[in-house]
C-alpha cells in the first residue's frame, strides 16, 4: 500500500515541486494533496497541470476539525515553506506525523518571524561561519520540535542574502525528499 503525504506551502513551491519530482514515479509514496493559505502562491500554478488536488485554506479554519478529515488518511504532513503556525489541536491530532524544513541550523535563528530572508539577514549580520537546514518534527512551539536531520554550508565574507538563499535552497532540494523517503520507509 502506498504511503500518502500532504504538502503545505505558502510560497513559490520550489520544495513542493522537488518533492513531487522525487516521488512522481514511486510505487511506495504518493502526494495526496497540496494545501496553501495563499491564493496567490506560486505552488498553485506549479501543480495546476498535475492530478494532485490543491486546497486553499485560511488561518481561521486551520484549527477546525471539520476539514481534517480530508487529510486523515495521510501518513505524513510536510510543511514546505508554510508560513502559518500550526494550531495545537492540529499538532495533537497528527502527533509525530508533521515535519517542517527550516532554513537555519536550529536552535539558532528559529522562532516567530524567523523565516526566509529574515533568517538569512540574521545569519549574515551575526557573521556566522556556517548555516544550513534543519528538518524537524512539528510541536506546539515555533521551530522547537525534535530535530530529524541537519545539513550545513559555509559562509564567506562576501555572502549576501541572495547567495546564502541559493546555498540553502540547494541543501533543501537535495535532502528534503530523501529524509521524507527515509521517514516513510
Amino acid at each position: 500500500m502506498r504511503k500518502k503525504i500532504a504538502i503545505f506551502a505558502s510560497g513559490s513551491g520550489s520544495n513542493a515541486q522537488r518533492i513531487f519530482e522525487y516521488f512522481k514515479d514511486s510505487e511506495q509514496v504518493e502526494i495526496a494533496c497540496i494545501i496553501t493559505n495563499n491564493s496567490k502562491a506560486g505552488v498553485i500554478e506549479r501543480f495546476r497541470k498535475t492530478n494532485i488536488p490543491v486546497l486553499i485554506i485560511n488561518k481561521s479554519i486551520l484549527g477546525l476539525d471539520t476539514w481534517h478529515t480530508l487529510i486523515q488518511e495521510v501518513d505524513l504532513i510536510v510543511l514546505a515553506g508554510f508560513l502559518l503556525k500550526i494550531p495545537e489541536s492540529f499538532v495533537q491530532k497528527f502527533k509525530n506525523k508533521i515535519i517542517n524544513i527550516h532554513p537555519s541550523l536550529l536552535p539558532k535563528y528559529g522562532g516567530e518571524n524567523m523565516y526566509g530572508d529574515n533568517v538569512h539577514f540574521a545569519v549574515i549580520a551575526n557573521r556566522e561561519a556556517e548555516s544550513g537546514i534543519t528538518i524537524h518534527f512539528v510541536d506546539e512551539g515555533y521551530d522547537t520540535g525534535k530535530v530529524i536531520f541537519q545539513a550545513t554550508c559555509t559562509l564567506n565574507e562576501l555572502e549576501t542574502v541572495d547567495s546564502l538563499k541559493e546555498k540553502i535552497h540547494a541543501l533543501e532540494h537535495e535532502h528534503f525528499p530523501q529524509v521524507i523517503a527515509h521517514l516513510l520507509a
